[in-house]
């Protein structure tokens, strides 16, 4: 024979084992359903162990046993597989873990539980089932006072997943109104917590709820007076009054030099906060409040963001923060201007130079590969990204039209005198603003003529459109 001889045939009981280990697998994974019922099992006689007697050791209730850790922390992987999950489900696991998080003390061992239920939370007929569970959804928001940050972190990782379902987002929104103590947990989480990882995830839970409910962003915003916190002692620090947007700022104080993005969605609370009337008193209605949201914003923007020199693909990644900055900042502005931390001349001449140094990267950077000159390999790739781009540009344009107007001819001298406006950065003023803000494009130069005629007509001459403006 020219080939190897063929291998014997299985024997009756080698095809029954086979079948046997088929049968035992979850869903297609190779993972076993007698193991899993196996940890299971486990977890809930450690959590209601026969032999417990009143007056037992409270610190072993504290502590998870080791092997059983890593069991439970080996579910916590495989329940990102969907077959895993849908298993789970079927075993009743959400019921089991609601019994643990009611009764167990473990800080590790409920963190756990629902880092499992948020994977589960991943999948749409979970999700449901999980949210439509009025004693499990107690449960899981009576978690939101724990003291944990692990916690604290998964329980935000839930909310956000089952907040992002269209199916169940209003459930979730409804039984957070019901529950007027989450208010100051959130608040105090925000406020105190050094944990950036948690600081990020609570931030994401606030902006999504804002985004779907205005309702509830104008009540969370109007709170001045906090209720105890469940877990709070009498006369606590927990008890302090919270007010929404020095705990914001605080979290994004927090997060600035850590976490671009959690810096940016704690900027997309605040822009949220000021498409409302009473979002925009919220923020200002308390002068250091409204001073220090001026301060840390203007700092943002003048100082850090789209600094002359950042490479390309630093003022990409600061795009939609600056945006939300530069918002927040045109909405105080509109609203009150009279703040002594606001006037015009202590705040016009810095944002010129950013809001111009903005416009002009938005140019130099949006040019197709055909007008670069060669640079296109410095460039930020935008494909898919114009909207973000055109938003920031608009933003900007609008703040920086505001400005313009506002200015007189002493400021425009002392700009001038002082290097914050010349021709170039009037230039790339006009070439933005132009046609849209042609009004103000030619009052302002109107202004201008008076205080430097020859700048006027130079630029006159750059924009045909203008030469009849004076």
């Amino acid at each position: 024979m020219d080939r190897n001889p063929s291998p014997p045939p299985r024997s009756r009981e080698e095809e029954e084992d086979e079948e046997v280990a088929r049968g035992d697998c979850v869903g297609g994974t190779v993972y076993s359903k007698h193991w899993l019922f196996g940890v299971l099992s486990g977890l809930i006689q450690a959590v209601n162990p026969e032999d417990s007697k009143e007056g037992s050791d409270e610190e072993e209730k504290l502590e998870l046993d080791d092997a059983l850790e890593n069991d439970i922390c080996r579910i916590w992987d495989m329940s990102m597989d969907e077959d895993v999950a849908l298993f789970l489900q079927e075993f009743n696991t959400p019921g089991i873990f609601m019994g643990v998080l009611a009764k167990s003390k473990c800080s590790r061992l409920r963190e756990i539980c629902v880092g499992i239920l948020g994977n589960m939370a991943c999948f749409q007929e979970i999700c449901v089932s999980i949210s439509k569970d009025r004693n499990l959804g107690q449960v899981l928001l009576h978690c939101l006072y724990d003291s944990d940050p692990p916690t604290l972190l998964e329980i935000s990782r839930l909310l956000l997943t089952c907040l992002s379902h269209t199916e169940v987002a209003s459930v979730w929104i409804e039984r957070i109104q019901e529950y007027p103590s989450i208010y100051d947990s959130i608040c105090f989480i925000m406020s105190s917590s050094t944990n950036v990882d948690l600081l990020v995830k609570i931030g994401e839970v606030v902006d999504k709820l804002f985004d779907l409910d205005e309702a509830l962003m104008l009540e969370w915003a109007g709170k001045g007076k906090a209720r105890p916190l469940a877990h709070a002692q009498p006369d606590s620090e927990e008890q302090q009054v919270y007010r929404l947007v020095p705990c914001v700022l605080e979290a994004a104080k927090q997060v600035r030099s850590e976490n671009l993005d959690g810096l940016d969605v704690y900027m997309h609370i605040l822009q949220l906060l000021t498409t409302a009337d009473d979002g925009i008193q919220a923020i200002v209605e308390c002068p250091d409040t409204g001073k220090d949201t001026w301060s840390l914003l203007f700092d943002l923007v003048c100082h850090e963001f789209c600094q002359s020199g950042d490479p390309p693909v630093i003022f990409h990644e600061q795009k939609t923060v600056l945006a939300s900055a530069l918002s927040v900042m045109s909405a105080l502005c509109a609203a009150q201007g009279d703040r002594d931390y606001l006037k015009i001349e202590k705040v016009a001449f810095p944002l010129i130079d950013s809001l111009t140094r903005v416009l002009e990267m938005l140019q130099r950077y949006q040019k197709k590969p055909e007008n670069s000159n060669g640079d296109g390999a410095e460039r930020p790739d935008l494909k898919g990204d114009d909207v973000h781009w055109d938003i920031l540009k608009d933003i900007s344009c609008e703040f920086l039209s505001n400005i313009l107007q506002a200015l007189t001819k002493e400021t425009v001298a002392q700009a001038l005198k002082e290097g914050h406006l010349n021709q170039h950065k009037c230039s790339c003023a006009f070439k933005n603003l132009l046609p849209s803000y042609s009004p103000v494009v030619e009052d302002f130069l109107k202004v201008l003529h008076d205080v430097d005629k020859t700048l006027a007509d130079e630029l006159k001459k750059s924009f045909p459109s203008l030469k009849d403006s004076t």
